[in-house]
């Protein structure tokens, strides 16, 4: 497994933050104290580091040490970081309250049967005024057969966030390739929502 992984953070190293994080984190005026995030399949570290730039103590959750490895070694680490790397699988790992949970691209990898549990712990973990900033897979993405994966129609999804406002709900319909190089149909939500 780790083997796939690495090509796919091969393909995907030197990308910028996911755009959800940054706006999340461009909307949080002033920023909260402490600010503390959990960042939820942090892979080798594209969200984390951001975060880090920007002051915020990061709880850096993946199941793949290899992740976490890539993440230690980054050039662009900042000195006197607060980072909290934990490897394990995030429905199986628990984390402290915090102003923000960042999950790009993560939840959909969570068994369907593990899910609801998950979403309980993220809202949970969420300060008022906190933020969850990440994607939710549709129904209509090419890997919706895949009964391991958490796929939801616009209306489960939105569903979710009975407890929060949401500030960003963007659909993304559209065909092209895997970081790995495979044809997919993408059917995104691109999510930031605020817990009341």
């Amino acid at each position: 497994m780790s083997e796939g992984w690495d090509a796919y953070y091969a393909a995907t190293a030197g990308r910028p933050p996911r755009r959800t994080l940054l706006w999340a984190l461009d909307h949080f005026v002033p920023r909260p104290e402490p600010a503390r995030a959990a960042d939820l399949g942090c892979g080798d570290g594209r969200d984390t580091i951001e975060l880090l730039r920007r002051g915020w103590e990061v709880i850096a959750i993946d199941a793949e040490p290899l992740a976490l490895e890539r993440l230690a070694q980054r050039p662009d680490l900042p000195k006197g970081a607060n980072l909290m790397p934990r490897c394990g699988r995030f429905e199986e790992i628990d984390w402290p309250e915090v102003s923000l949970v960042n999950a790009s691209f993560a939840l959909p990898l969570c068994p369907p049967a593990a899910f609801p549990g998950l979403w309980r712990k993220i809202t949970r973990s969420l300060k008022p005024g906190g933020r969850f900033a990440g994607q939710l897979y549709g129904t209509r993405d090419s890997w919706a057969a895949d009964r391991a994966m958490t796929f939801l129609d616009e209306e489960g999804a939105r569903r979710l966030f009975d407890a929060y406002a949401i500030e960003m709900f963007e659909t993304e319909e559209s065909d092209s390739v895997t970081p790995r190089g495979s044809a997919k149909h993408w059917h995104i939500f691109h999510i930031v929502a605020r817990r009341r």
